[in-house]
C-alpha cells in the first residue's frame, strides 16, 4: 500500500465520514512518530500536504483538504519550529489536540444522553448524526453510546391501522366493561403477571389463541342477557373475526399509548403508563414508547404553555395557570397536563408539611429535597431547606507545627454525621475566649493558621454549615503559641564560645544553660570564656510572661561547641614530582605547633596573606581540598590540574593560610613507540594532558663515546600535521630518544616527567646469489658482505615458484636454514630443481642484522 492509499484509509476517510472534521489529534493528521525529531517531522508534513494536493483533484475530499489547508496556516509557526530543532511548541500543540478530542466525547456522550432520555434508547441515524455534529466518526459515537448504555436501534414497526374495521367499537365497549385492553377482558384475573405484546403475545399461565377466544365466548352465554353481554359480544365479534388476535391486542396497546403521546406526556410517564396501567413487561414497554415517541405529533394553545412550564419545572406555576386560567371546553391534553401539575403540587405540599413537623433536620432536609423534585418551584420549601442546620462536627484538635518558616496551628476535625445536602464548614479564630458562631473571629481558610498571635491564648471554632443554617460551633482551645529563639548559632573561638540568635519581639527575654549552668546572655545573644579542647553543650530558650506576669520556659533549641586554640600556618613549603608515581606530588613542610594541615588547589593566586585567619566554611566554598596521604617530612597528593597548592591549618571552626606553590600540571607522554625506518626513527606517543608543547632530546651512538645530545621542542599542532617525529639515526646507529611536556610558570620554564626509548643499531648485510657447477650438479652460493664484521643469528634461503616474490620467510617453501652464519663469509646449496619460474630470497631472522637484496635479475629465474 503506497502512501496515498494509506493516508486515505486512516485520515482522510474517517474525517469525511465525521462531517469533513479533521482529527485534532495532530500525530494522526500528520502521521508523526514518537519520539519528535526536527528532521522527521518536517519530512512527514511534507510528505502528507503532498498527499492533501492530490486529494483535493477528488470533488469528495475537496472541502475537507480546504479545511486542512487553512488550519495547516495556522499551525506553520509551530512546525516551523519544529524543524529549527525546538519541538516544545509541537508537544504542546500534541497535548492540547488530546484535550480537545477528549471535550468532542464528551459532548457526544451529553448529547446522546439528552436524546436517549428515559427510555436510554437512540435510533442510528440520531447516533450519526450527532457524531457528525460533534466532529467524531460514527463508529465512534455507536461505541461511546454504548459505554453510555444506550440502546442503539431502529424503532419497531407499529400498525397505522386497525387490522380489524370496527375497532372503534370495540374500544367504547372495553371501556363501558371497565376493562383496560383486550387481554385483561379475555383473561382476567389470570392475568397476573407483565404481559408481551411486541413479536407475538406471550403472558405467564395464559395462551392468546382461538381456544382462549372460545372459552371467553362460552362464559359470556351463561350469563343474563343485559347490556354488558352486548358490549362483550361486540368485543368478542372482533376477536372471532378475520383479525389476527395478537395483531389486534398489539393494536389496542399502541392505540392507547398513542392516546397519551397525543396529549403530551412525557417519555417518563409513557413509560410509567404502559407497565403500570397497562402491565406490559419493561423491554416491550421501553420499545414500545420509543417507537411510539418517535412518530410525528404536535400540539399549541394552552397545551403547549402547560406542557412548556412542566417541562421548565415550574409546575406549581403550570397548575395555578390551569386553577385560574382553563376553560370548561380546553382540549383534553391541556386538561390532562393541568391534572398532572395539581397532582404533583399536592404530593410536593403533603411533603413540605411533614418535614415543617419533622423534629430530625436532617430528615427534614430530604423530606423538602422530594418536594422540590416534584415542583421545583414550590413556595417556601426552598427557603426551609435552607436554614436546617447540619449536626456539628463530633470533635477539633489543634496541634502546632513549628518549622524553619515559621509556626502554624493546624486543625484536625472529623465530619459532621449529616450527609444530607452539601455540608461545608467554617474555621474562625478568637482571641482570650471561644467563638460564639461561624462570624464570631477571624476565619481561617484550610484548616491552618499560619499566622497564630504570639503568646495569647487562641481559640478555634469549627461550624457546619448547609445552606443559610449553621451548627453550634465545636471548640478547641486555648492554644497559645510561643516559638523559640530563630537562626540559633553558637561558633566556638579560642577559649570562648559565642552565641547569636533572634527573639521574638514577645518574648520577654531569654535563657541559657551549659550542662545545667545558667549563662548570662542578653535578648541578641552571650560570649563566654571556656577550656579548649571540650565540647560544650548550650540550651537556649525563650522566656515568656503569662496573663498573670509569671514567667514561662519553653522547651528551648540544642547547640554544641568545641573551642580550640588558633592553628599555626605552615611558612614554607616544596614539592617535587613522585619518583615512584608520575602523576603524585610530595609536598614537604614543618608539622605546625597546633592544628591539623590540608593541602587545597585553587585555579587563581590565593587572595589571603599568609597567616590570615578564616571560617572554615568560608574558605571550602573558594577553594578544592587535595585528597592526599601521608609521607615522611609531609604529604602526597594527585592535583589532577594545574593551580596553586596551599598549606591551610585547620583546628576548630577556623584555617590559617599558610605558603603556597605554583604547580604546573605536566603528565609525562604516554605509550612513546620509536621505529626505525631506513636512516630516520619514526617516533610517537601520546600528547601528555593540555601541554603546549613537548621536548624531544635524542643521542646516537653507544652511551659515554661523548657525542652530544641533541633537543628540538615541539609544538601540538606540528606533532599532528607530521603524524608524528622523524629523527635523521644512521642504520648503524644505537640511539635513546626522551620526551617530556613543557611549561611555563612566571618567567620560568618547567619540564615534566621524561620517558625514554632505545633503538639498537643495525648492521646492513648484502648478499649474492651465484650459480654455479657442473650441468648435471648445478649449485647456489649465498655470498655475504658488510662493512663491518658480524654474525647473522639464523639465516633463511626461500623459494616461491611463480611471478610474484616473496616478501616474508613464510611466504614460499623452505630451501635451507643456516644457524650462526660469519659475515663477511658464503654458504653453498644444490640449486633446486623446478619445472616453471620461481624466486629465491634469503630473510635474516635478527633484531641487528638487516638484510640488503642483490637486483631482481639474481632472484628471479625464468624458464
Amino acid at each position: 500500500m503506497n502512501t496515498d492509499e494509506e493516508y486515505r484509509r486512516a485520515v482522510l476517510e474517517p474525517a469525511r465520514a465525521a462531517g469533513d472534521q479533521p482529527p485534532e489529534d495532530l500525530r494522526v493528521r500528520y502521521m508523526l512518530r514518537e519520539p519528535l525529531e526536527p528532521a522527521a517531522v518536517a519530512a512527514a508534513v511534507k510528505q502528507v500536504r503532498q498527499c492533501w494536493r492530490r486529494a483535493r483533484g477528488q470533488l469528495k475530499y475537496r472541502r475537507l483538504v480546504d479545511r486542512l489547508e487553512a488550519e495547516h496556516r495556522e499551525l506553520a509557526a509551530v512546525f516551523a519550529a519544529a524543524e529549527r530543532g525546538d519541538v516544545r511548541p509541537l508537544a504542546e500543540r500534541l497535548r492540547g489536540g488530546r484535550e480537545r478530542d477528549e471535550r468532542r466525547r464528551e459532548a457526544v456522550r451529553a448529547r446522546l444522553a439528552d436524546a436517549a432520555g428515559a427510555l436510554r434508547m437512540v435510533t442510528p441515524a440520531e447516533v450519526e448524526a450527532i457524531a457528525r455534529a460533534a466532529g467524531v466518526p460514527a463508529d465512534e459515537g455507536r461505541a461511546l453510546a454504548a459505554v453510555e448504555r444506550i440502546d442503539v436501534r431502529e424503532p419497531d414497526r407499529l400498525p397505522p391501522t386497525a387490522p380489524y374495521a370496527a375497532y372503534p367499537k370495540v374500544r367504547e365497549s372495553l371501556d363501558v366493561l371497565g376493562r383496560r385492553h383486550l387481554p385483561d377482558f379475555l383473561f382476567g384475573e389470570r392475568l397476573t403477571g407483565p404481559m408481551r405484546v411486541l413479536d407475538g403475545f406471550a403472558a405467564a399461565g395464559v395462551t392468546l389463541d382461538a381456544a382462549a377466544v372460545e372459552a371467553a365466548v362460552a362464559a359470556w352465554a351463561r350469563r343474563s342477557r343485559d347490556t354488558s353481554t352486548t358490549h362483550a359480544g361486540t368485543i368478542l365479534a372482533g376477536l372471532r373475526s378475520d383479525a389476527d388476535p395478537s395483531e389486534l391486542v398489539r393494536y389496542d396497546i399502541v392505540e392507547r399509548l398513542r392516546e397519551r403521546a397525543r396529549q403530551r406526556a412525557s417519555e417518563r410517564a409513557l413509560l410509567r403508563f404502559a407497565m403500570e396501567d397497562l402491565g406490559i413487561e419493561p423491554g416491550d414497554a421501553r420499545r414500545l414508547v420509543f417507537a411510539i415517541v418517535r412518530e410525528s405529533g404536535g400540539g399549541g394553545g394552552v397545551a403547549a404553555r402547560l406542557r412548556a412550564l412542566l417541562d421548565a419545572g415550574e409546575v406549581y406555576a403550570a397548575a395555578e395557570m390551569a386553577d385560574g386560567g382553563l376553560d370548561n371546553d380546553a382540549p383534553d391534553e391541556a386538561a390532562v397536563l393541568a391534572a398532572e401539575a395539581r397532582r404533583r403540587v399536592e404530593a410536593a405540599v403533603r411533603l413540605r408539611e411533614q418535614a415543617a413537623a419533622e423534629t430530625d433536620p436532617d430528615r427534614a432536609w430530604r423530606l423538602l429535597a422530594d418536594a422540590l423534585r416534584l415542583v421545583g418551584d414550590l413556595p417556601g420549601a426552598a427557603e426551609l431547606q435552607r436554614r436546617l442546620p447540619p449536626e456539628p462536627v463530633p470533635a477539633v484538635r489543634a496541634d502546632v507545627d513549628v518549622t524553619a518558616g515559621g509556626t502554624t496551628v493546624r486543625l484536625f476535625f472529623e465530619p459532621s454525621p449529616s450527609t444530607a445536602g452539601d455540608v461545608r464548614y467554617h474555621v474562625v479564630r478568637r482571641r482570650d475566649r471561644p467563638p460564639r458562631g461561624a462570624a464570631d473571629g477571624e476565619p481561617l481558610v484550610g484548616g491552618r493558621d499560619e499566622r497564630p498571635p504570639v503568646n495569647a491564648p487562641l481559640y478555634y471554632a469549627v461550624t457546619a454549615v448547609r445552606g443559610e443554617a449553621a451548627s453550634a460551633p465545636v471548640v478547641t482551645g486555648p492554644v497559645v503559641v510561643r516559638p523559640e529563639p530563630a537562626d540559633v548559632a553558637v561558633a566556638a573561638g579560642d577559649g570562648v564560645v559565642t552565641g547569636r540568635w533572634r527573639l521574638p519581639a514577645e518574648a520577654a527575654g531569654v535563657r541559657v544553660t551549659r550542662d545545667g549552668h545558667r549563662v548570662p546572655a542578653t535578648r541578641d545573644g552571650f560570649s563566654e570564656i571556656v577550656p579548649n579542647e571540650a565540647t560544650h553543650h548550650y540550651l537556649i530558650a525563650a522566656v515568656y510572661l503569662d496573663a498573670d506576669g509569671r514567667e514561662v520556659v519553653t522547651p528551648g533549641v540544642r547547640r554544641s561547641a568545641a573551642p580550640s586554640a588558633p592553628p599555626d600556618p605552615v611558612f614554607e613549603l616544596a614539592a617535587a614530582p613522585d619518583p615512584a608515581d608520575p602523576d603524585a606530588l610530595f609536598v614537604r613542610f614543618d608539622p605546625p605547633g597546633h592544628g591539623t594541615v590540608e593541602l587545597v588547589l585553587t585555579h587563581e593566586p590565593p587572595p589571603w596573606p599568609r597567616s590570615a585567619l578564616l571560617p572554615v566554611a568560608e574558605l571550602r566554598g573558594v577553594v578544592r581540598r587535595l585528597p592526599s596521604d601521608p609521607a615522611p617530612g609531609g604529604l602526597r597528593v594527585r592535583p589532577g590540574s594545574a593551580g596553586w597548592i596551599m598549606a591551610v591549618t585547620v583546628a576548630g571552626g577556623f584555617a590559617a593560610i599558610g605558603a603556597h606553590h605554583r604547580h604546573v600540571h605536566l603528565p609525562p607522554p604516554g605509550r612513546v613507540v620509536a621505529d626505525r625506518r631506513g636512516g630516520h626513527v619514526h617516533l610517537g606517543f601520546d600528547w601528555p594532558g593540555d601541554a603546549a608543547e613537548v621536548e624531544v632530546a635524542f643521542r646516537v651512538g653507544r652511551s659515554g663515546d661523548g657525542r652530544p645530545v641533541t633537543r628540538r621542542a615541539v609544538t601540538r599542532a606540528a606533532y599532528d600535521t607530521q603524524g608524528g617525529l622523524r629523527l635523521p639515526v644512521p642504520e648503524d646507529e644505537p640511539v635513546e630518544v626522551t620526551v617530556a611536556a613543557v611549561g611555563t610558570a612566571g618567567d620560568g620554564r618547567l619540564t615534566g616527567p621524561a620517558v625514554s626509548a632505545r633503538v639498537a643499531a643495525r648492521t646492513v648485510v648484502a648478499y649474492e646469489l651465484v650459480r654455479g657447477g657442473p650441468p648435471w650438479r648445478r649449485s647456489l652460493t649465498v655470498r655475504l658482505s658488510a662493512g663491518r664484521a658480524a654474525r647473522i643469528g639464523r639465516l633463511e634461503l626461500v623459494l616461491r615458484e611463480g611471478r610474484v616474490m616473496p616478501h616474508r620467510a613464510g611466504d614460499g617453501e623452505t630451501v635451507q636454514v643456516w644457524e650462526s652464519v660469519p659475515v663477511p663469509g658464503e654458504v653453498t646449496v644444490d640449486l633446486p630443481r623446478v619445472a616453471g619460474p620461481y624466486w629465491l630470497r634469503c630473510f635474516a631472522d635478527d633484531d641487528v642484522i638487516e638484510l640488503g637484496d642483490p637486483p631482481v635479475r639474481s632472484l628471479r629465474v625464468a624458464k
